[in-house]
């Protein structure tokens, strides 16, 4: 492939969806396409804006905690994993409300607490606790949602 078609195609791409500088950086290699030439392209696409870190960032930390029901360490692991830097990376996390980690924590702890077998509220709890931080929750926010639902949960 020449200059010309690999713009063409990463272009195309990147007007479809977010893509961060990593994600193209892998493609060009997976084509074979020598160093000097990705570099060219990839200044080609972060002036044009067509791809931007932060913005991917962005959508990258807003969709996994909106649909997938991350928490902040989880996506800055995933975050991590796309090579993004780390000042984006504080920046974009600490956009992010705790209050908003709390709204979707909080409805899962209740329905994993309706379908998790324990012989105490002990066990129930540390249970709940494992689950929460498999999801990437911080230690402070799960335990205000256990103390929560605990409260709501025997007025029951």
């Amino acid at each position: 492939m020449n200059k010309d078609q690999i713009l063409q195609k990463l272009t195309a791409l990147c007007a479809r969806g977010e893509h961060c500088q990593h994600e193209m950086l892998e493609k060009m290699s997976r084509w074979e396409v020598d160093e000097a030439t990705q570099a060219e392209v990839m200044a080609y696409l972060t002036a044009n804006r067509y791809v931007d870190d932060e913005r991917y960032a962005r959508a990258y930390a807003n969709d996994k905690i909106r649909y997938n029901h991350w928490g902040r360490r989880k996506v800055e692991q995933g975050l991590w994993q796309k090579h993004i830097d780390k000042d984006i990376q504080q920046r974009v996390l600490a956009e992010v409300d705790d209050e908003l980690y709390v709204s979707i924590l909080r409805p899962l702890l209740r329905q994993k607490r309706r379908t998790t077998r324990a012989n105490n509220s002990y066990e129930l709890n540390q249970k709940l606790l494992k689950f929460a931080l498999s999801r990437g929750f911080t230690y402070d926010i799960i335990r205000q949602c256990i103390d929560v639902d605990e409260d709501s949960f025997d007025e029951e």
